[in-house]
This record gives structure tokens, C-alpha cells and sequence, in this order.
């Protein structure tokens, strides 16, 4: 049997492990010398708002993710639940408080002694309701501020109601950031980093669109690891510095008929959360089947490029609110329909993570109109981001291998 060509590593790598370790270099700073203020923030939350004010900022769900990714979620889930936290809440959320609790994380690992304290934490409620939960536990326990955005669920039209409520609600809560913050609101440095932030959502977007060649140079499992810089630096210039090396490398990638795998034959589309915990043993089963998973839901969502310095409130509300988990089926419909023919997908993947539904998008009928609009086939395996204990990983396979042999054969 002829052996398979390896897979080409993306080079960048090693750009990105300085990228992020500088990210957290800073954090720790902060939080030994006190010379920056430290604010946690959602991940769809308003980061250029906070980092314009001279805050380190730090996002709960990148460190939820690490401790998926590092497979030690369930070590620390069954903590958060004895201490009253439902097992079936977001697994990102009792991973995260069961290793406070234990005063265990990953970046002990970088010297930090614990979490970063905060000095304010901000959320917004356009992922779920369950953030503002999460934050207010460290809220309590740091006897901190916590702020809110509020933004509608379900949007279908992007009314100037919606967007002026939003955009308000950004401007209400800086007379509070000031009075924690080391320096006043500052206009002109706000329109900064939201023109920070557009240009690297725009090189992020330009990243992802690199997928559309055949064969791809990148796939969902590059993209879940390499979406680091635009969830926790989006607003600043690390972000755009980074995002411009690896465009670079998948230009050239394109030019060379390099792919992400070796022999793609079919091309699929991710929906749902990633499975942290399985990230490697997937990206190496699917090459093994020929197969590239070439765009997803996940690492779509943070293309914030509606962001406008002209304009840097309601570009702000009008970009927080087009996200993809806010919108209701019916324009959900529309961008899957979308990417389904940008991307020449064969076929769909949706992951049904137990604790996720807000990302879960086959509860309610959708992968079924989508199938009765597009005819590509789908099929859906039942997981979770966090919890491994939710994820059969014989049923999936099985299930996936059956579904790609289907796609070749009707291909």
C-alpha cells in the first residue's frame, strides 16, 4: 500500500506561540506589578472599548478552551458541580470555576500563581445568558464591578432601534470603567483600536477565505488553534501583526499547491463548538480519510468587520449584534447557504454539544430546510466542547467514516 504524504506544518506556529506567550506576559505583569488595571471580558465582548482605556484584558472562555484542549476539563467540572453548578450549564463555565476552586490552571505552567485577579469584569449577553453568571461568581468572589451589555437573542432584522439600544448601552458603562480604569475614555483612542480591531478581523476573515482554494492550505483545526490573537488581542496591533504573517504563509501555501490535507478529495463544514479535547485525533483522522474540514461556525464568528472608526459606537452595536449566534434561523439560513456554495462544501458535520445549545444549530429544524435548500447531506454526532464524558468517540467515528464514504460514493 502506497503511504500517505505527510502533513506540511504551518510555520507560523512558532509565531504564534510568541504572539500568545507575550499576550500572557502582559497579563502576569499586570497582575504582579499593578501597573495596569485587569479587566475580564466575554470573548464576543467589547475588547476595544476596554483595551482603548489602558486596560490588560482577560477572556474566561480562551482559558476554558485551554483547559479542554489540555483534557483536564473533567477533572475540575465534577468540583463546580458539587459546589452547585449543574452538570448541564456550559462546561466551559464549571471547568473554569472547578479549577479556581482548585487553584489549578494552565498558566501556572507560565509562572502565574493563580488566574489573573480582575479589578472589573464586563460581559455581553449575546452568546447566552450563562456568561453573566459565570462572571458574577467572580464577581462576588473578588468583591469587584461587573457591568452588563445586554443585546437582544434571535435577531432577524438589524433594526436602528436594536443597534442604537446596543450602542448606548456601550457609552453608559465607561462613567464606570473610568472609575476603575488608570485613564479617562478617550475618543480618538477608542476610533484606534476599533480600526485596529477591523483590520484585524479583515486579515482573520482573508485567512479563513483562503479555504476556498482546492485544495485548501488550512482546515477547521488550524483555524480553532490559530483564532487565539483575534479572541484575545482583537483591538490591538499584536493581533494585526500576527494575522498578516499567516496570510502571508497560506498565500504562498496557495501558490505551491500545499494543502492541509495531503490528498483532499471532500470538503466538509463544521457547525457547532469544537471537540477541545479531541482537536489533534480528529485533524489526523480526517486527513487519514482524505478529508478537510474547510470552514466552520466557530471561527467565523469573529469577523467583527462592520467595525468603523467614523463611526466607533453604533459600528460597535450594529458589529456585536450581526454575530451569528445572535441571529435567528431564518438569516442563519442565509449565511450557511452562503458558505455552504463559497466553500464548494460536500457536506456538513453538526456537532451537538450538550452544554452548548446557543452553538448547538440542529435543535430546532434547521439542518433540515438547509438540506431541503442546498441538497448537501449532513449528519450530526453528540458531544460537547468541554465534558469528554458526553462524547462517544466509537459511535462518532463510525458514524463519520460511514458519512464520508457516502459523500465519495455520491461524488
Amino acid at each position: 500500500m502506497q503511504e500517505k504524504p505527510e502533513i506540511v506544518k504551518l510555520q507560523s506556529v512558532g509565531n504564534l506561540r510568541v504572539t500568545m506567550d507575550d499576550y500572557f506576559n502582559r497579563l502576569k505583569t499586570a497582575d504582579e506589578t499593578k501597573n495596569k488595571k485587569i479587566v475580564w471580558c466575554t470573548s464576543v465582548g467589547p475588547a476595544e472599548l476596554l483595551y482603548s482605556m489602558g486596560f490588560e484584558v482577560y477572556f474566561p472562555e480562551n482559558h476554558g478552551a485551554m483547559l479542554g484542549a489540555s483534557k483536564t476539563a473533567d477533572k475540575y467540572i465534577p468540583t463546580a458541580v458539587a459546589h452547585g453548578f449543574s452538570p448541564d450549564i456550559c462546561s466551559y463555565l464549571t471547568s473554569d470555576i472547578g479549577a479556581f476552586l482548585q487553584n489549578e490552571t494552565p498558566l501556572q505552567k507560565s509562572g502565574f500563581k493563580s488566574v489573573p485577579t480582575p479589578d472589573i469584569l464586563v460581559y455581553n449577553t449575546n452568546q447566552c445568558r450563562e456568561v453573566g453568571d459565570w462572571f458574577s461568581y467572580y464577581a462576588r468572589y473578588f468583591k469587584v464591578p461587573i457591568l452588563e451589555i445586554n443585546t437582544p437573542l434571535c435577531i432577524n432584522e438589524l433594526t436602528p432601534s436594536i443597534i442604537k439600544s446596543v450602542a448606548e448601552q456601550f457609552k453608559e458603562i465607561i462613567p464606570e470603567l473610568e472609575k476603575v480604569a488608570t485613564q479617562k475614555f478617550d475618543i480618538d483612542k477608542f476610533r484606534e483600536t476599533i480600526k485596529l480591531s477591523h483590520d484585524g478581523c479583515v486579515l482573520w476573515r482573508q485567512v479563513l477565505e483562503t479555504a476556498k482554494n482546492k485544495p485548501s492550505p488550512i482546515n477547521f483545526f488550524d483555524s480553532a488553534i490559530h483564532m487565539g490573537p483575534i479572541v484575545v488581542m482583537r483591538g490591538t496591533q499584536h493581533a494585526v501583526d500576527y494575522y498578516k504573517i499567516l496570510l502571508a504563509e497560506l498565500q504562498e501555501r496557495v501558490r505551491n499547491g500545499i494543502s492541509a490535507v495531503p490528498n483532499e478529495k471532500l470538503r466538509l463544514y463544521w457547525d457547532g463548538m469544537p471537540l477541545w479535547y479531541k482537536l489533534s485525533s480528529n485533524a489526523k483522522m480526517f486527513a487519514s480519510l482524505d478529508t478537510c474540514i474547510v470552514a466552520s461556525t466557530y471561527c467565523n464568528s469573529w469577523i467583527f468587520d462592520a467595525l468603523d472608526p467614523a463611526d466607533p459606537f453604533e459600528s460597535s452595536a450594529l458589529a456585536y449584534c450581526k454575530l451569528f449566534i445572535v441571529r435567528a434561523d431564518e438569516e442563519k439560513e442565509k449565511v450557511l447557504t452562503n458558505l455552504l456554495s463559497e466553500f464548494s462544501i460536500d457536506g456538513i458535520i453538526y456537532h451537538e454539544s450538550k452544554t452548548c445549545p446557543r452553538n448547538s444549530n440542529n435543535r430546532y429544524g434547521l439542518q433540515n430546510r438547509l438540506l431541503e435548500k442546498t441538497k448537501v447531506p449532513f449528519i450530526e454526532i453528540h458531544g460537547d466542547l468541554n465534558d469528554s464524558r458526553c462524547y462517544s468517540e466509537e459511535q462518532s467515528i463510525i458514524s463519520i467514516e460511514t458519512f464520508i464514504q457516502q459523500l465519495a460514493n455520491r461524488k
